[in-house]
């Protein structure tokens, strides 16, 4: 049986597709037969990534196919272990479909109220809907140096009602010039950086196999 993680989020720019990337390119290294369905049609970052990817033959392997619907890229799933769905940069109506369909959703986010307050926003109207809280998780990316302001995010998440990952991404440059030569975030130059996108990573496995074991029940 596929497996899906859906990527969504109510702006651009907060991470959705560098998720997408480290993990699939986790679940491929650990040998797993993993697709990235890219449904953003107009700028197609996944796909592009790829190309570069393809371009300095770095393995392992990531398939990425771009789909205009939900509905095409969870048919085009059979012979896939998981496929990742990294929605469009704005939320809509595909948002609440690939919801339904995933495991684990997650919701990349900034630090910043400009961030968090859409991210919470897409959260509410997801469980509005009927997508049940515990399958969604707010990841904090491009973060900065202050503890101070990451707690305060965390707390905001918190009191929403929803759970963010332990594990953030930071804003360093070496996970840009990664992403330019086609690399995950685990396959920086810096051991430090690998291994900080390392346990975003394995957490999100973690809850991807409770989460998987709460719908087997």
């Amino acid at each position: 049986m596929t497996l899906f993680i859906g990527i969504v989020s109510q702006k651009g720019g907060v991470g959705k597709s560098t998720l997408a990337r480290l993990i699939a390119r986790e679940y491929a290294l650990a040998g797993w037969n993993v697709k990235i369905a890219d449904l953003d049609i107009q700028q197609g970052t996944s796909f592009s990534w790829q190309a570069r990817r393809l371009q300095h033959a770095v393995e392992p392997v990531v398939a990425v196919e771009r789909f205009g619907t939900v509905g095409q890229a969870v048919k085009a799933a059979t012979g896939y272990d998981l496929i990742i769905l990294d929605g469009p940069p704005h939320a809509t109506m595909g948002t609440l479909q690939i919801a339904e369909v995933s495991t684990l959703v997650v919701l990349p986010t900034g630090l910043a109220l400009d961030d968090l307050e859409p991210t919470i926003l897409l959260a509410h109207e997801l469980t509005r809907k009927g997508i049940p809280a515990q399958k969604i998780v707010v990841a904090f990316c491009r973060v900065g140096d202050s503890e101070g302001e990451l707690a305060e995010a965390s707390a905001y998440v918190r009191q929403a009602g929803y759970r963010s990952l332990a594990n953030v991404l930071p804003e360093k440059t070496g996970f840009r010039r990664a992403s330019d030569e086609g690399r995950a975030p685990t396959e920086t130059r810096f051991p430090s950086l690998n291994g900080r996108a390392e346990a975003i990573a394995q957490e999100i496995a973690e809850l991807m196999q409770a989460s998987s074991n709460r719908e087997a029940a």
